[in-house]
């Protein structure tokens, strides 16, 4: 577990309070594709929602969409609204930057800087969202995101050695804790665990059960156990027959695992396909 620490001065920035995250009517193609269907799923603020279902049904296509990163594809094409706390971040003159530091990401294959030291992985965020510390500042930041993210007692006396350095499930926690550096009020995480070894996960897991009380927590995963877990609310995706993705059901995860309404559901978290 992660150690709690008192911070004689406050940070650089006040923590935002976590968002409630409201996809409605997504609909996504690439090219002539299309790959959703009029997904709707409010992600509440506070809370860990896992999106599940099998390879293929998009998934990780309506993570992309919730901070504006399917854009960044030519092909991509859009319909629908993300709302946080009310406010749709497609908006017109809506700043993509403004969407990225509300709504980070952390991705399924760890990717920090390499040759950027531990310390200025932390920070890196700062300087592309256009945020100023002081130094001291710096300092109180790195090591309180390092604490949330459940790595400073591993890297605290060497904060100066590159973050490539790390194994792999450092990196990841590297990872968690430059997205929170930001103050985001959203964390999306691809899988983030699946290149990671059992123990590494567990380390992950009980940092995200850490973090949602500060942040919400949007989860892709194909691990039920995990889902089960780590999540307070789920949804299923399914793509069937070539179809685009849907939301079959969703809902509280208890009542997702222990008595799905929809037959499809319950043979995807009980193991029988997928």
């Amino acid at each position: 577990m992660t150690q709690t620490i008192q911070f004689a001065e406050a940070p650089y920035s006040d923590v935002p309070p976590p968002a409630t995250l409201d996809a409605r009517h997504i609909s996504a193609w690439f090219g002539a594709r299309k790959v959703l269907d009029r997904v709707s799923l409010t992600m509440h603020a506070g809370q860990v929602t896992a999106l599940i279902g099998p390879s293929g049904c998009g998934k990780s296509t309506f993570l992309r969409i919730l901070n504006r990163m399917h854009e960044l594809v030519a092909s991509a094409q859009l319909a629908g609204e993300v709302l946080l706390d009310g406010e749709d971040i497609y908006a017109a003159g809506r700043r993509i930057t403004e969407a990225r530091r509300d709504i980070g990401m952390v991705f399924q294959k760890p990717n920090p800087f390499p040759t950027m030291s531990i310390y200025d992985n932390v920070v890196a965020g700062l300087k592309l969202t256009g945020k100023r510390a002081r130094r001291a500042e710096k300092d109180r930041l790195v090591e309180e995101c390092l604490v949330k993210a459940g790595l400073w007692r591993e890297v605290a006396d060497r904060l100066q050695q590159p973050g490539g350095a790390l194994s792999g499930g450092q990196q990841q926690r590297l990872c968690i804790a430059r997205s929170l550096a930001v103050r985001p009020r959203v964390l999306l995480m691809d899988e983030p665990c699946s290149a990671l070894d059992p123990t590494s996960t567990r380390v992950v897991e009980e940092t995200i059960a850490e973090l949602a009380t500060e942040v919400t927590i949007i989860i892709v995963t194909h691990n039920m156990q995990q889902a089960n877990r780590v999540s307070d609310q789920c949804a299923f995706f399914l793509a069937e027959q070539g179809q685009p993705g849907v939301i079959v059901e969703h809902g509280p995860t208890e009542e997702m695992f222990g008595n799905p309404q929809d037959p499809r559901t319950a043979d995807y978290v009980h193991g029988r396909f997928g």
